[in-house]
């Protein structure tokens, strides 16, 4: 049985890595968030595989409200029989490119046995790795019992609020466990949460030769600033229990405001990222901050501040059940790449708290190598080797076998 599903793995080899290389060259940039015209891109791929692919368009005004401008889930369903439903998640949207690529971050072009491209490895890698992981388990059907589903979404990176928890909470999937978007040299059973704030300051603008007839919002900006950092000097001492997490960590990523350079500035905002590890309560790491932040900028004289939340994403826990997932895939994941491959967790957050959330056993396993720094994740010059494309089809089909297999 294994070699059957391993022999088929082997002979779609370029078909594999044609289909992830048209997933590259079809831009799906989050920000903007248009990302419509790449699920229709993925539908026509996974059709050619012979798979149905239902198509669930969001509504324009939830897109809108969650700052994109159209998105499109697709489910792929396979029943085999009997047994439990297993839920494959990969996104299909990326970051923008940005700066500094020495190669077309839309060519999914290959050097030295390695892809490049805006989201090859995070996560269209994964979309690849699931539909032919699938495809795989065809030749041992008559084995299997129970059902898997392929879920491709589009808005990973602003929450996975209209993608995984959206199907979820419309009853279009009702899955007993769940696998998300990963890396093949860890089983990932836990990750950090996030917390988004962004903060206004409201004062009043004056002329910059009469500065104490205004009141300066970047004033009471550069207090809370201050505040902010001495808080995060305290972070590294709060050290996760769970391997690879690390600590919290706090950073402001977006600052702007002013009119002029010769008048007091009358408006500023910022918006802050804050991480979180699994042993922190996200309700009062969020109260914690704008006690801070009010504190801070009380004593600047005719400053108003107001803060809103903008994203919480809670940390990715292991639930009971998980070990279900855990145990085929360390088990696989160490056969196929010839390495002891561990559990842990990553200092990241994922749509597979959506899952996890609902009750359902979740962790994360997908193709790439040990660290989003090795794959250029988010930078310039984002790879993949496609010989870990390959291994992470095979650990999965075969885990997946464990899993469904009846006799």
């Amino acid at each position: 049985m294994d070699d059957d599903i391993l022999r088929g793995i082997e002979a779609r080899a370029a078909e594999r890595e044609t289909f992830l290389a048209a997933l590259v060259r079809q831009p799906s940039d989050n920000p903007p968030g248009d990302c419509a015209p790449h699920a229709v891109t993925t539908r026509a791929l996974i059709e050619a595989l012979g798979f149905t692919v239902e198509s669930h368009a969001v509504p324009d005004d939830l897109c809108r409200a969650h700052g994109m401008t159209s998105a499109i889930n697709l489910v792929v369903r396979r029943r085999f029989g009997d047994g439990p439903v297993i839920a494959l998640n990969a996104h299909g949207d990326v970051v923008p490119p940005g700066e500094g690529w020495s190669r077309d971050p839309y060519g999914a072009e290959v050097h030295a046995g390695e892809m490049y491209g805006r989201g090859v490895a995070v996560s269209k890698s994964d979309i690849a790795t699931y539909c032919f992981a699938l495809l795989a388990l065809e030749s041992v059907a008559e084995h299997l019992g129970g059902a898997i589903e392929i879920h491709v979404t589009y808005d990973e990176e602003v929450g996975g609020m209209i993608g995984p928890k959206w199907l979820l909470d419309e009853g279009l999937s009702k899955p007993d466990l769940a696998l998300s978007a990963g890396f093949s040299y860890a089983v990932v059973t836990a990750h950090n949460g996030c917390l988004h704030l962004e903060v206004s300051f409201t004062g009043r603008s004056a002329h910059a030769a009469e500065p104490a007839s205004g009141a300066d919002a970047l004033e009471a900006a550069s207090a809370v600033l201050a505040a902010l950092y001495e808080e995060r000097r305290g972070y590294a001492a709060a050290v996760s229990a769970v391997p690879g997490i690390g600590h919290p960590n706090l950073v402001v990523g977006l600052i702007e405001g002013g009119i002029n350079t010769n008048v007091v500035p009358d408006k500023v905002a910022l918006r802050l990222d804050r991480r979180m590890v699994p042993e922190e309560d996200p309700g009062a790491v969020e109260n914690r901050l704008r006690d801070l932040i009010e504190r801070a900028a009380d004593g600047v004289t005719g400053v108003e501040v107001a803060i809103r939340r903008v994203m919480l994403a809670r940390p990715l826990e292991p639930l009971p059940g998980h070990e279900r997932l855990v145990a085929p895939l360390v088990a696989r994941a160490g056969q196929i790449l010839g390495a002891e491959i561990a559990s842990s967790g990553v200092p990241l957050y994922t749509d597979a708290r959506h899952y996890a959330e609902r009750g359902i056993p979740t962790v994360l396993y997908g193709a790439g190598p040990r660290s989003f720094l090795e794959a250029n994740a988010h930078r310039a010059d984002e790879k993949l080797a496609l010989a870990d494309l390959d291994a992470a089809t095979k650990v999965v089909a075969l885990a997946l076998s464990d899993l469904l297999r009846i006799d």
